[in-house]
């Protein structure tokens, strides 16, 4: 009864400590938990270890105690150290949310205030997360303590001594304080995820009634909008002039150092680019039939590089306008706008004419008339400083507080006129037939434009501004980004092409400047294609969003979602991991190929050791280089090896069946680089191949024959058949040549001159000595047979030679007689056990016209020397 009435003490006191969860109190009771957490602060709680065992029904009447030390009711009823630190931030995190709660109430109407509100939402519910997460040290640490401790002692067993007593409530308790925290930071998590997707609901309905909402136009269309129109028009210059008045006086010459800095900047970077690219920048007046190629990439460059030095211009200028605090806050407003206008106008302006070259028509990347040409950049233009020019009002309309009116007589007139222009593009005729009529568009093309131009007229006739005034914008700004990043990817395709990087200006510079051959001029351009696509999608594609009503709030949420990490199931993907995990990786490779080349190069060449050893090495480091590279690059990519034992499963299922053969060869070449039975130069014979040693890697073995051809011989081959190897421990090898005379011919002179041959040539040991074998009565001849031995047994073919020359002159010199008909009897050739390969003889055909000199110095020695009685043999 005492040890009931101590526990449920206990848990009133926690009750009343802090607002416990089911989970926890069920803990603390000695019960299973209620249910599982499902959000992810909750995932603290999964490493939590089970509960106690339960307390047995009949409890035995516990011994009287000692009251516990004072350290546990100290731990149990003020949390103190990392729950008080956590608590504290979880109640700041509540009323950061409660204060962003109040503001999406008060900002429901503005997108972009929505955005803000979501990316702070976002980071509280990652700073919640940690704040769960944060306990899974000390979870980790009480469920190691109390397994230590181990059970509690059931029924009739011994009470546990106080200390342990005390030491476990301590442990509960504590548990149970964390509980509590954490379900605190689930609650919390719940409700921001909640409020992100309320923000997103209101995004949803803001944009679609931006589209869908229809205005009166009797009011916007009548003549009070003039005088509106004056009135802001005054307030306006007043403005300006105000500031203007109060700029010059007070701050021209920081106006005049922000201007000029920001000029200077923008001047770098085009003179620099100028530079850099070269021919790239700009089209050549001289090329009268240039490459389709070419007018892609001057076109893509002449567009992109002069937009980009006129945005730095005009981001940099308002940069240090603020910077030197010139600007006050309607006039910056007022100079960003202003600064939108002319980039875009400026960029749409350089793409028309980049693309259709009214005075270049050698460039031009569309096969339109000069005439019609014209014409399309000035409709284009037109409508980019239409759409611009619009949108500089809006922005001085919000600011100033212009009456709705005006608002919509403005995108009104704006939508109606870019219409007009996307018709009267659609009806030109750009083209010149063979006759000299002229022909519009493409049916497809034309209609296109008509129906946009038709369905911004009557969108804005019927009231819907906003909708006609979204597809004209578009129509304008989204269409030129679009049709930049087509030129740029054609470009990228163009120079992807075989053999097209090697004709541009800068494939032609690396060319006659370095040492790269058409080859590696391919694989470079495939590079600058890949990284031009690459550009070519950062740059657009955030351009393309901000355009369809995004805003810089929701890329940077995507950008910092794919770099943490995209949960696919229990998978994670992260961009940034995986980035990681190849730069990582890529390092370990490079440092593996060095080791290799300081360990052959510098350790073992300066050894002398042997080279099928070194090669060996080699080898083996580089496959364990590799490998560690390769478990270090996937661990840096946050990938958990421990889920990997399925695939290794399945993959072991697989070799057992499928890749036997694979399997096979893999541990055959780990035998044979361990084994060395033959090592890289050996001369070996296997099966019908016969030739050097190249390369052995772990599944098969190179082969280089003496006709020079590659033989690729899998490593079990080579294991399980016979392999002859004439270089195995030495080069010392014996050749043999046969040798035969007419019937009647002296045996004796023959054998001496042969032996004399023999022991005269400069490549045969003394020792073995050479040998001369009277090997049989062949049917046509006497046979003989001249054995010699080799230090270098790959010399063997020449020495052949040599001797059958100076045999041939011998026998010629004593009218010795050589058969040449043989008779009807033929004799079954049998195969040599290891034959040497014959076409070795035109390999080593160059040797010997080198040793020319040696073989006719040779010569002379032995005519000398059969003038002389020859020894006995």
């Amino acid at each position: 009864m005492l040890f009931r009435l101590l526990r449920l003490v206990l848990i009133l006191t926690l009750a009343v400590s802090a607002p416990l969860s089911a989970d926890a109190l069920a803990q603390v009771a000695g019960q299973a938990p209620v249910a599982q957490a499902t959000s992810p602060a909750a995932a603290a709680q999964g490493d939590q270890a089970p509960a106690a065992s339960p307390a047995p029904a009949n409890p035995a009447p516990a011994a009287p105690t000692a009251s516990p030390s004072p350290a546990a009711p100290a731990l149990a009823q003020s949390p103190t150290g990392l729950i008080a630190d956590q608590q504290k931030m979880i109640k700041d995190l509540t009323s950061k949310t409660d204060a962003l709660e109040k503001q999406i109430q008060q900002d429901g109407e503005e997108d972009a205030s929505l955005v803000d509100i979501r990316l702070k939402l976002e980071e509280l519910s990652r700073e919640s997360l940690n704040t769960a997460l944060a306990f899974r040290p000390r979870l980790a640490e009480i469920n190691a303590r109390v397994q230590q401790l181990g059970p509690v002692p059931a029924a009739g067993q011994p009470a546990e001594p106080d200390i342990v007593v005390a030491e476990r409530q301590a442990l509960t308790s504590e548990k149970a304080e964390i509980n509590a925290v954490i379900a605190a930071a689930q609650t919390l998590s719940i409700r921001i995820s909640g409020l992100i997707d309320k923000i997103g609901n209101m995004r949803s309905e803001l944009f679609r009634n931006l589209l869908t909402k229809r205005y009166v136009l009797t009011d916007a269309l009548s003549s009070q909008v003039f005088s509106d129109a004056n009135d802001e028009f005054g307030s306006l210059y007043k403005a300006v002039s105000s500031w203007l008045t109060f700029a010059f006086k007070f701050k021209f010459q920081a106006m005049l150092a922000a201007t000029f800095m920001a000029l200077g900047l923008a001047l770098v970077l085009l003179v620099g680019s100028r530079r850099l690219f070269g021919r790239l920048f700009e089209a050549d007046p001289t090329v009268e039939d240039p490459s389709y190629l070419s007018r892609l990439t001057v076109a893509f460059w002449s567009t992109l590089l002069p937009t980009l030095a006129v945005a730095a211009f005009l981001v940099l200028a308002v940069f240090f306008f603020n910077y030197y605090n010139v600007l006050r806050g309607d006039i910056g407003i007022f100079l960003n706008g202003l600064a939108t206008v002319i980039g875009v106008v400026f960029c749409v302006n350089r793409l028309t004419n980049a693309a259709l070259s009214p005075r270049l028509p050698n460039w031009r990347l569309i096969p339109v008339e000069t005439g019609p040409a014209r014409w399309l950049v000035r409709l284009a233009t037109a409508m980019a400083v239409v759409i611009s020019v619009n949108t500089f009002l809006s922005v001085i309309n919000d600011k100033m507080g212009s009456p709705l009116s005006l608002t919509i007589a403005r995108s009104f007139g704006a939508t109606i006129i870019v219409g007009i222009l996307l018709i009267l593009m659609a009806m030109l005729k750009p083209f010149r037939a063979r006759d000299g009529s002229w022909r519009p568009w493409p049916a497809w093309l034309r209609y296109l434009a008509l129906a946009l131009g038709l369905f911004t007229i009557v969108a804005a006739l019927l009231g819907y501004i906003g909708l006609a005034l979204f597809v004209s914008l578009q129509v304008v700004v989204t269409g030129t980004a679009l049709i930049t990043a087509y030129i740029g990817f054609l470009s990228a395709r163009a120079i992807g092409e075989e053999g097209a990087f090697a004709d541009t200006s800068v494939g032609r510079w690396l060319s006659t400047n370095s040492s790269y051959e058409d080859t590696a001029l391919d694989q470079l351009g495939l590079v600058v294609s890949v990284a031009i696509n690459l550009m070519i999608v950062l740059v657009f594609l955030p351009l393309i969003l901000l355009m369809w009503g995004f805003q810089p709030g929701d890329i940077q949420a995507w950008a910092y979602k794919l770099a943490t990490g995209v949960s696919i199931g229990s998978v994670t993907i992260s961009a940034t991991g995986i980035l990681s995990g190849i730069v990582v990786f890529i390092i370990g490779y490079f440092l593996t190929r060095w080791f290799q080349g300081w360990l052959d190069g510098s350790v073992m060449a300066r050894g002398k050791v042997d080279t099928g050893v070194r090669n060996s090495i080699r080898l083996a480091v580089g496959y364990a280089g590799v490998a560690l590279a390769a478990l270090f690059g996937i661990s840096a990519a946050g990938i958990d090896l421990s889920s990997l034992a399925l695939v290794a499963g399945a993959l072991s299922l697989g070799i057992g069946f499928g890749l036997q053969n694979v399997v096979s060869n893999f541990v055959s070449g780990l035998i044979l680089l361990a084994e060395r039975p033959f090592k890289v130069g050996d001369w070996i014979v296997a099966g019908d191949t016969s030739g050097t040693v190249k390369k052995i890697s772990v599944r098969a073995t190179e082969i280089e024959t003496f006709q020079r051809q590659s033989v690729i011989l899998p490593n079990s081959n080579l294991i399980n058949n016979a392999v002859g190897n004439w270089t195995h421990r030495n080069k010392l090898g014996r050749v043999e040549i046969k040798v035969g005379v007419a019937y009647g011919s002296d045996v004796k002179r023959v054998h001496a001159i042969l032996l004399e041959i023999a022991r005269g040539h400069p490549l045969v040991l003394k020792n073995p000595e050479p040998f001369v074998l009277f090997s049989n009565f062949g049917a046509a001849a006497l046979e003989f047979e001249i054995r010699v031995f080799l230090a270098d047994i790959m010399n063997g073919s020449s020495v052949q030679n040599d001797i059958r020359f100076a045999v041939l002159e011998a026998f010629d010199s004593e009218h010795i007689e050589i058969p040449s008909t043989p008779r009807a009897v033929v004799e079954v050739k049998k195969h040599a056990a290891w034959p040497i390969d014959d076409d070795k003889i035109e390999v080593d055909f160059v040797e010997q016209q080198q040793a020319k000199a040696e073989a006719d110095a040779e010569k002379r020695r032995l005519a000398k020397s059969r003038r002389k009685k020859p020894d006995p043999g």
